[in-house]
């Protein structure tokens, strides 16, 4: 595949991660979107529905994780990082995933910016944002021996 044409797919991939963010709302069940964009320091959290919640934070999670794991296919073209990849996001959602409702069950007693930002690591792509450069490093570094 050529340089050109592996960029190409990419910056489509990452239009990708873009529309599942811009329609997140719409496609999405999360009341606490409103909520953190909101004075949530002055107010309860909302009432929510759990397995509702916690399926549609998986099924945001599954999508970003796919089209990030496609993005950094492309990127690199080896199987290993797409291996490791998998078992990285795997992982990631079982702690942040348990760790959130925890978090929702005591009401963030603790303080709201923790679950606010497990929340984003959730729902947000941001896991391939670490990776590709991580990837990009170690690629150079293994070049440069």
């Amino acid at each position: 595949m050529s340089r050109t044409l592996r960029i190409l797919i990419i910056i489509g991939l990452f239009g990708l991660l873009i529309l599942v963010r811009a329609f997140g709302t719409k496609i999405f069940y999360d009341p606490f979107i409103l909520y953190f964009k909101n004075d949530y320091l002055d107010t309860s959290i909302p009432d929510y529905e759990g397995l509702k919640l916690w399926v549609s934070i998986f099924f945001r999670y599954v999508l970003n994780a796919i089209i990030s794991l496609a993005i950094i296919y492309v990127a690199f073209q080896k199987r290993g990082l797409v291996r490791f990849s998998v078992k990285f996001y795997v992982a990631a959602f079982g702690v942040l995933g348990i760790l959130y409702f925890i978090l929702l069950q005591f009401e963030m007693i603790n303080g709201h910016l923790f679950a606010f930002y497990v929340r984003r690591f959730l729902i947000h792509p941001i896991f391939v944002l670490i990776l590709l450069p991580a990837f990009y490093y170690q690629k150079k570094l293994v070049r440069a021996r």
